[in-house]
């Protein structure tokens, strides 16, 4: 394995939300982590002690980055919890899937069913009829703006089929995207002890749903919405607060208390080209405004506290190796992606990357394929580590040139 030392600007990505050390004062109550992309094993040096994060009045948070699939801070995360309104973030997300994928349209015209007549007046709606056309349009906005209970019934009824196989998709896909703590009941939200969820949970459905879906993500930031000749404002009160907040969702029952999941995008410091998005989520909140004040206070903590690092650009060459047995005699590695990493606050100059790859490296090789790994390194210390890949592809080369690195290969190795 060839080791070779690179001060370049650096970056990280995982698929999940990375698995973080804390970096935690001895202050700090264990139900609270605070952290970096470091294995659970590391010893946090004491260099690296980050400021706490607020306190707040929510049972249940958790505060990622979602530029670099970090969770930053948290407070028992894991804890069951009742998602109310915050379900139809999964609704959506099996909704957006269906558009992207055609197997629904915008422009369609739905008939709902007599199923929207058992949404109680005292529930959210977007007041559509049974059996009174709707298009697929006002369905997904009423049902993410107004938070329309009636629009999110007839969007799983489309997708679906029914509202049972609608909720067997849901329970699906949660399993998929890694959400070991949800269980859903409805497509609503509403009380049932077997429909059930985390903040963590949450946490990683709502960076999911920001990045597989950018085309219809704008919606939720979306301030009001009329329908039937009734506007409805969007109940994310940070939308006029904060100009740099997007989305999300909020939910309330009184079994859940006062949830918002709020999500910012700020530009990233010293790469005009990119920005950071954070995502809050608090759960359980006993007064509206302190969903509000506490996802604020979240947010400014997460980009004031942290610096995301791009540490590569994508398509960015990191390293041009020598191939043996190859049409070409290099081969341009680095990342198919961005790739970033979020530190405490000062801390992004001791972190350097290591690029580490195979050596030999033999033809054919083919374009994306992992040649190796960088890792993350600060005071001699292994913090993260993400694939570097061909850029290119190298074809075999003919059988002289095959033969003739083979001897090469040979004399080198009796060095």
């Amino acid at each position: 394995m060839h080791i070779s030392a690179r001060i370049d600007p650096m970056r990280f990505s995982t698929s999940g939300f990375s698995s973080l050390s804390s970096f935690v004062p001895t202050s700090i109550s264990r139900a609270v982590t605070l952290g970096v992309v470091l294995p659970a094993s590391l010893v946090a040096s004491t260099a690296f002690a980050q400021v706490p994060p607020p306190a707040v009045n929510a049972r249940s948070w958790v505060l990622v980055d979602a530029t670099s699939n970090q969770v930053l801070a948290s407070g028992n995360a894991d804890e069951r919890v009742e998602p109310a309104s915050l379900t139809k973030l999964m609704t959506a997300y099996l909704v957006f899937e269906a558009l992207q994928t055609k197997k629904i349209t915008m422009d369609q015209i739905v008939n709902p069913s007599e199923a929207v007549r058992r949404v109680k007046n005292d529930e959210s709606r977007m007041f559509i009829e049974a059996n009174k056309p709707v298009s697929v349009h006002d369905l997904v906005y009423g049902m993410i703006i107004q938070s329309g209970n009636d629009a999110a019934i007839a969007l799983a009824e489309l997708v679906g089929g029914s509202e049972s196989n609608f909720v067997t998709m849901m329970n699906t896909e949660a399993q998929r995207l890694g959400m070991t703590h949800t269980h859903f009941a409805d497509v609503n939200g509403m009380p049932d002890a077997q429909h059930y969820t985390s903040a963590g949970d949450l946490a990683i459905l709502s960076a999911r749903l920001i990045r597989d879906f950018p085309d219809y993500y704008n919606i939720f930031s979306v301030k009001d919405f009329t329908y039937n000749k009734i506007k409805q404002p969007n109940r994310n009160r940070l939308l006029w607060i904060d100009p740099t907040v997007d989305g999300l969702k909020t939910g309330h029952t009184q079994a859940a208390g006062y949830c918002l999941i709020a999500s910012a995008k700020r530009p990233l410091p010293g790469a005009p080209d990119a920005s950071r998005r954070l995502v809050s989520v608090m759960m359980g909140e006993v007064k509206e405004h302190d969903r509000v004040e506490d996802s604020l206070k979240m947010l400014n903590y997460g980009y004031s506290a942290y610096d995301t690092v791009r540490l590569y650009k994508a398509g960015q060459v990191v390293e041009t190796p020598r191939v043996y047995k190859g049409a070409e005699d290099t081969v341009k590695i680095g990342v198919k992606s961005d790739q970033y990493i979020t530190v405490p606050k000062g801390m992004g100059d001791k972190v350097k990357p290591q690029v580490e790859h195979i050596d030999p490296l033999i033809a054919p090789i083919a374009d994306g394929q992992q040649v190796g790994t960088v890792k993350l390194v600060a005071d001699g210390k292994t913090l993260a580590q993400f694939p570097i890949v061909a850029l290119q592809k190298v074809p075999q080369a003919g059988i002289v040139g095959r033969v003739w690195d083979s001897l090469m290969l040979m004399f080198n190795k009796k060095k």
